[in-house]
């Protein structure tokens, strides 16, 4: 049986410091049975988890003229390890120079910018992949996926560490579609349509309950991410994201989307025309398909101990 979608927070926080210390997270559970209990990589320890180290991975291509605010705004933030991993897509218009300009002035005391330089323009999926890879390997606690153009604005990243410190998420979606997103008013109506058609087709066929599944703002825990296992993402598109919400839910994940307002971006034209949303459509049955097995190793298992946490403006997926 489902969990409720949503219960109170005070509530969520009373049951979990009534007789116990909050310094001690509970382990979660892994989504099937028989298999030992996958290790949670909670901060609770910590008294201030800002101080967690937090791996903002961008891809880029051809955003010169949104790159320096970008960092700009990224590091004013009050996470004094916060790094971030850019991978370009070698852009005709000198965002790769930049990066490595800009990086060379952040990396001064130390290291705190990293560029991937891709030979030629290879897709988001496989972007953020390889960024994914280098955030794990370089240590990272939590690690943002984020757009480069000020959709995804970066002060929203202190409001999602909160929450995923606080309720021990393992993923934390920027989501438009749960009571309190919204979508930028420049939007027109046919943009509007295909894109929330497109979240009720990828629900419907996928049988999840994420109401974002397109989203490309998420905030994860590492070792939620390392058990997603980079290596199986085939996805290389729109549909990328599509793929890793489907897999954090159907692993048993315990997910929260978290309302954010999605701006329209400041500078230059979406990448994401609508060619490329409708080769979507058939490849939702793909990844049925590829992750068949997968997926059924991890269903008719018992519930994870930890309960989701949401309120009228979260949601919150077992």
């Amino acid at each position: 049986m489902h969990q409720p979608e949503t219960q109170s927070v005070s509530q969520e926080h009373s049951s979990r410091t009534s007789g116990k210390s909050v310094t001690h997270a509970p382990p979660a559970q892994s989504a099937r049975q028989g298999r030992p209990n996958r290790p949670r990589h909670l901060v609770f320890e910590q008294p201030d988890c800002r101080r967690a180290t937090v791996a903002v991975v961008v891809p880029t291509y051809n955003e010169a003229s949104n790159l320096e605010e970008l960092i700009d705004s990224l590091f004013s933030l009050p996470l004094p390890n916060l790094r971030l991993v850019i991978v370009d897509d070698n852009s005709p218009d000198g965002t790769g120079e930049l990066a490595e300009k800009l990086a060379r002035r952040y990396n001064q005391a130390r290291s705190r910018i990293t560029v991937i330089h891709r030979p030629r323009k290879s897709g988001l999926g496989t972007a953020y992949v390889a960024g994914f890879q280098h955030a794990l390997a370089d240590g990272a606690d939590f690690i943002v996926q984020m757009d480069a153009d000020f959709s995804h604005s970066p002060s929203y990243i202190m409001q999602m560490l909160g929450v995923i410190c606080a309720t021990g998420m393992d993923v934390v979606i920027g989501s438009r579609y749960v009571p309190g997103g919204s979508l930028d008013e420049n939007w027109n109506w046919w943009r509007s349509l295909l894109s929330k058609w497109a979240n009720i087709y990828c629900r419907s066929v996928l049988k999840i309950r994420v109401r974002d599944m397109t989203a490309g703002f998420k905030l994860w825990q590492r070792d939620a991410l390392r058990e997603i296992q980079m290596e199986s993402i085939r996805s290389n598109g729109y549909i990328f994201q599509v793929e890793m919400a489907y897999l954090s839910e159907k692993l048993g994940f315990h997910i929260i989307e978290l309302p954010i307002h999605f701006e329209d971006r400041r500078v230059g034209q979406s990448k994401m025309d609508v060619s490329v949303k409708l080769e979507s459509v058939w490849r939702v049955w793909e990844l049925l398909w590829r992750h068949r097995k997968r997926v059924a190793g991890n269903t008719g298992s018992s519930a994870r101990p930890h309960p989701p946490v949401g309120s009228e403006r979260h949601a919150a997926h077992r």
